[in-house]
């Protein structure tokens, strides 16, 4: 009976040890392939079996079957590497940064309690950093350390003060010679200019040229020696994700690097050539015209904004592409202004619905709203309803693109644009023009209380298009002011003025003499307006007269 139990667990261990074998518990019989392991119904469902090769043909190369696409597989000229330091390269880079410090005079008037005439883009040289933008008044950002600077500001003590403002920011050299790329914003109207070196020499700078509408400005220091030089890089290879740092003197604390991505490209910031890079790279105050730096220590950019609520950065850094910047510089230093080209149009954007009516099939390009008759679009045929999809070569993709394209363009050249017209594609080629800027003047004395609370300007053809006026004689208000002497008497901006005193006024020398006189004699004036199809007259009371 002993021996009966004994052969029956023996079979059953035996038969377990199998079974486990069959499925692949124990690696028996020699073989660790996958197959070997799996039952033969799945063997052959999951390896079917594989055609023999061909016989090699003598002299014949067979290339082995291509391998199918791995996902996220890198493409072939993906820009790959881990950075483990930055430190090389900003110890190459850093000696090229410099800090700018600036000094102007500013006269305020005394300002009721809670009312400072300071502050973010305005003209007194505020922190233009805080969102938005440069190309205010200048004169650097508002240095700490002047415990008393609010108090002296709230509690005026009447009539006009003077005093000494600093500013402070960063800027770039760019030759060995001694020229300094910066913004606008931190030197526009600076007196003085104190440029200081990693190695803490300090020199003086005169300015060579500034550019309100890019917000760039080229200064320029003398010394005998050689100076470390920036390498300016390709913005239009970077990319979004790209590795960049920015170095500059945030807050006057010293020279300070930080580091992050690209996370944006052709933002927007109201400007009539706005394409700035985006970047979470900590820009603060006294940051501004810096440079932003790529990993391979290239300047891509030149960091000129923050957005934000406090004034400190939030993540949101904004940089002037360095291609633009290259070529208003090259300008600058060639002429000390930038001259610009002008095709003549009022474009606007071509949206859903309106791609869908001139039979696009997406909405790109730039739509045609007005082309003046005598300006280079007009006179190469462009009309007003034509959508503009290629310029010089170039796609523009939104009405945002064309007007720097046409700014980049040399005046006089030729150049082919593409358009659409009642849903046909049509060739014409451009002469393109020079963009005149307009003359601005303000209806101001010098004397306090004196100023009438405009500003005025030659009627150009971009200023005839912007409010629609036939007049070519006179002056054309721009802006009002207002509670102001101008706002009182009802003028609007878009108004002309044709006369004053019963003066006939042709051009913006006339009004600024005419209305210089009539402030000296601090009686009111009498002008006559054009408003759209009609003519009225209207008076103007100084400053602080009687209003009945």
């Amino acid at each position: 009976m002993v021996k009966k139990i004994a052969a029956v667990a023996g079979g059953v261990f035996i038969g377990l040890v199998i079974a486990f074998a069959r499925v692949g518990a124990f690696p028996f019989w020699g073989s660790d392939s996958n197959a070997s392991k799996a039952p033969p119904a799945q063997q052959a469902q999951a390896a079917p079996a594989e055609p023999l090769p061909a016989p090699p043909v003598p002299g014949v190369h067979v290339a082995p079957p291509a391998q199918p696409a791995q996902p996220n597989t890198p493409e072939p000229n993906e820009k790959a590497g881990v950075i483990t330091s930055f430190a090389p390269l900003v110890k190459r880079m850093i000696p090229a940064v410099v800090s700018v410090n600036v000094v102007q005079d500013v006269k305020i008037s005394g300002m009721p309690f809670g009312i400072s005439p300071g502050g973010p883009g305005d003209d007194n040289g505020g922190d233009n950093d805080n969102g938005g933008g440069g190309g205010g008044g200048g004169g650097g950002e508002t240095a700490p350390g002047d415990p008393f600077d609010q108090l002296r500001r709230y509690f005026g003590q009447g009539g006009q003060r003077e005093y000494k403002q600093h500013g402070l920011g960063s800027g770039v050299i760019v030759s060995a010679d001694g020229y300094i790329l910066t913004n606008n914003h931190v030197v526009g109207n600076a007196e003085e200019i104190h440029v200081t070196l990693e190695d803490k020499r300090e020199f003086t700078a005169k300015v060579i040229g500034k550019d309100a509408k890019t917000d760039l400005g080229l200064i320029k220091i003398d010394t005998k020696d050689a100076l470390p030089v920036a390498t300016l890089g390709d913005s239009n290879s970077t990319d979004v994700g790209d590795w960049v740092i920015a170095i500059g003197n945030p807050f006057n604390v010293g020279m300070t690097v930080t580091a992050g991505i690209v996370s944006a490209k052709g933002r927007l910031l109201g400007g009539d050539y706005d394409d700035f890079i985006q970047t979470d790279a900590s820009i603060n105050p006294g940051n501004s015209g810096g440079p932003l730096i790529n990993a391979r220590g290239e300047v891509i950019g030149i960091n000129t904004a923050i957005y934000s609520r406090t004034g400190a950065s939030n993540g949101i850094g904004f940089a002037i592409p360095i291609d633009m910047a290259r070529n208003v510089m090259d300008q600058l230093k060639a002429h000390g202004r930038v001259v610009r080209g002008w095709l003549g149009v009022e474009i606007q954007e071509v949206t859903a619905d309106l791609a869908q009516s001139f039979g696009l099939p997406k909405p790109e390009g730039a739509l045609v709203a007005s082309a003046d008759k005598d300006g280079p679009a007009g006179k190469a045929g462009i009309e007003r309803g034509d959508i503009v999809l290629s310029f010089n070569g170039h796609p523009v993709n939104d009405e945002h693109e064309l007007p720097t394209l046409v700014a980049q363009t040399p005046i006089n050249q030729k150049v082919p644009v593409e358009v659409v017209r009642n849903g046909k594609h049509v060739n014409l080629e451009v002469t393109i023009g020079e963009r005149k800027e307009p003359q601005v003047a303000s209806a101001k004395s010098e004397e306090p209380g004196g100023n009438w609370g405009m500003q005025v300007g030659d009627i150009t053809p971009e200023l005839a298009q912007r409010f629609h006026l036939e007049s070519t004689k006179g002056v054309v208000i721009q802006k009002v002011a207002p509670d102001s002497p101008s706002a009182e008497a009802g003028l609007q901006p878009g108004d002309v003025v044709m006369e004053v005193n019963h003066d006939k006024i042709a051009a913006l020398a006339d009004f600024v003499a005419k209305a210089k006189e009539a402030q000296s004699n601090k009686k009111p004036a009498l002008l006559l307006v054009q408003r759209g199809g009609a003519t009225l007259y209207t008076v103007i009371k100084p400053a602080g007269a009687a209003q009945g």
